[in-house]
């Protein structure tokens, strides 16, 4: 008797271990998905020659305006390049700009952020006033007027865009020192005796940045439509360095006879976004757990 439960206790474990596994992979699919997408999109960027090894700014002028094949998975433009080919080399540019955008709005922001709630007082009303100023007004727009201050190039655009996400950072940083700052480990920390800037290295930023770098995956998906929004304009690389941004400007122009022009990059952008936001969110929830 006690045979037949052991061997009737062992096929349900067995049957129960695909089960958990199917529920966790339904449960986490789009998250696996999202990875998988934002892993393509940074071998594209880092081994663009490995995913599409033909030139991305020469073309066949006979096989213009092909439709999405086995041959052309993206089709071609106008020029008769692939339209594959330019989307996977220009995800370099691209990614690198959002990168560098994502970064400057990191650091800045969680620098300001940081310094206002450790500070309090004066200090930390009138960085405060300034981040109210910059969230008042819409990131792109304020990007654009700074691109345009700033002049054309994508190294520009990238710095632009990340003047323009300081503020989300800064607030996000600020909060989180605040709440911080008024732990039980920190109040010991400065009854023992110990420097405030030892307290802030040691204590308040280690626990205060998590959140933040959660906020930056999600940013990057903004950044990336921010980034590519001024490269559809006119404001990135010039002609012919393929950008995500720009390979949309430049199908706009034949959308009635070659939809895959603006539609596949498109799509692309969508998903890069996607994928980051949803990725940044996950790491957001799991660090509340």
């Amino acid at each position: 008797m006690v045979d037949l439960l052991d061997e009737r206790s062992g096929i349900i474990a067995r049957l129960g271990r695909p089960t958990i596994r199917w529920s966790w992979l339904r449960a986490n699919a789009f998250a696996l998905l999202a990875a998988a997408v934002a892993l393509l999109a940074l071998g594209w960027a880092l081994f663009p020659s490995v995913f599409a090894s033909g030139d991305p700014l020469t073309g066949v002028p006979a096989q213009k305006f092909q439709p999405p094949s086995a041959e052309h998975w993206f089709g071609t433009d106008n020029l008769g390049r692939d339209l594959y080919t330019r989307m996977v080399h220009g995800a370099g540019l691209s990614l690198s700009a959002t990168l560098t955008a994502v970064a400057i709005a990191l650091l800045a922001g969680s620098l300001l952020g940081l310094l206002a709630g450790a500070a309090g007082g004066i200090v930390d009303a009138a960085i405060m006033r300034v981040v109210d100023v910059l969230l008042a007004i819409p990131s792109l727009l304020l990007a654009l007027a700074l691109v345009t201050a700033l002049g054309f190039g994508t190294r520009n655009v990238a710095v632009a865009v990340g003047v323009s996400l300081i503020a989300n950072f800064a607030r996000v940083m600020r909060s989180e020192v605040l709440r911080v700052r008024g732990a039980d480990y920190v109040e010991a920390a400065h009854a023992g005796g110990v420097r405030w800037y030892a307290v802030l290295a040691r204590h308040i930023l280690p626990n205060s940045a998590q959140p933040v770098l959660a906020l930056a995956a999600v940013e990057f998906g903004m950044a990336v439509l921010s980034v590519s929004a001024l490269s559809f304009l006119g404001y990135g690389a010039k002609p012919p360095t393929p950008e995500w941004g720009s390979l949309i400007s430049e199908g706009r122009n034949y959308l009635a006879i070659a939809w895959w022009l603006t539609t596949l990059p498109g799509l692309v952008i969508i998903a890069v976004v996607v994928a980051a936001q949803h990725l940044g969110r996950t790491a957001a929830k799991e660090g509340h757990r």
